[in-house]
């Protein structure tokens, strides 16, 4: 069994879904050497998330966006925690229903995800400022 983990430093991204799939494959060239097994991506923010969906067509990431500024508004009157700022409170639970891993299958050296398929980091945040990664790598 080989096991590579590799925290890393993503630069600060504006409020919304962006792709990092490839910043993931420039942290850990190390993957190329596992031929099946699984590749953990574990975000250290509670007001930021990862989720993986379309990689081709960026209004996808638009829509995200859009919709759950619907879904979870800011200003909700019912907020408590509010001192951080009206994003704070909705980003928190952004972050709870997209998660903070994502888990995907490695195959002969590579990420086993569909053809449309990237992983987004979801910044929640009006200034979120950097975030912190970690990337665990394991199998055969």
């Amino acid at each position: 069994m080989k096991i590579y983990q590799k925290e890393i430093r993503l630069k600060a991204y504006p409020r919304g879904f962006h792709l990092i799939t490839d910043d993931i494959l420039s942290a850990v060239p190390e993957l190329k050497q596992i031929s099946m097994g699984q590749l953990q991506v574990f975000i250290k923010h509670t007001s930021a998330s990862l989720t993986i969906n379309e990689n081709a067509d960026y209004t996808v990431r638009g829509d995200f966006e859009r919709h759950f500024n619907v879904m979870v508004p800011e200003h909700a009157p019912y907020y408590k925690h509010t001192y951080e700022g009206p994003d704070d409170m909705p980003a928190h639970i952004k972050a709870s229903l997209l998660g903070a891993s994502v888990h995907i299958p490695i195959t002969n050296g590579k990420l086993n995800l569909g053809i449309w398929q990237g992983i987004y980091l979801c910044e929640h945040r009006d200034y979120g400022g950097e975030r912190q990664l970690v990337i665990t790598a394991f199998g055969v």
